[in-house]
């Protein structure tokens, strides 16, 4: 998976070219999740909506009732859906206790879950941008549950 803003980290560090994304979440995890956590085009797309996004619950919620016009672009679709599943994993994140960033052998980055279950919050953002399915809101809710 091709994360361009990693670039930017690994700039920071030292050019560790060499460092993986595991890696760079084992040594500094604050700041991949503040990396994985920029999504700027996801805010862009719906600040030109009128929404803000605050990494809240509720900011889920709002992004679900969205007119999703941004299926008219085939181009730019895959890209505000992987937006979208890091913004997901970002309110998880930071609003259930326990959750953390992982990074699967593949380089996908998805979220752990203090009971040990990991949810691929790049697949459902890509689901919901796509199909409008499951709502982002929706899994949300049942990560927090467990």
């Amino acid at each position: 998976m091709n994360i361009p803003f990693l670039d930017n980290w690994r700039r920071r560090h030292d050019g560790a070219r060499g460092t993986g994304l595991a890696a760079a979440v084992a040594a500094d995890p604050d700041g991949v999740a503040e990396l994985l956590a920029e999504c700027e085009l996801l805010r862009v797309r719906v600040g030109q909506c009128g929404l803000e996004l605050d990494d809240s619950p509720a900011s889920l919620a709002a992004l679900d009732q969205l007119p999703p016009r941004w299926r008219d672009d085939p181009e730019e679709l895959p890209w505000l859906g992987n937006d979208a599943g890091l913004y997901l994993g970002t309110v998880l994140v930071r609003n259930v206790p326990g959750a953390v960033w992982s990074i699967w052998p593949s380089g996908q980055p998805v979220v752990r879950l203090a009971s040990g279950r990991e949810i691929d919050v790049v697949e459902a953002g890509l689901d919901w941008a796509m199909a409008g399915s499951p709502e982002l809101s929706q899994v949300y809710s049942e990560s927090a549950e467990g």
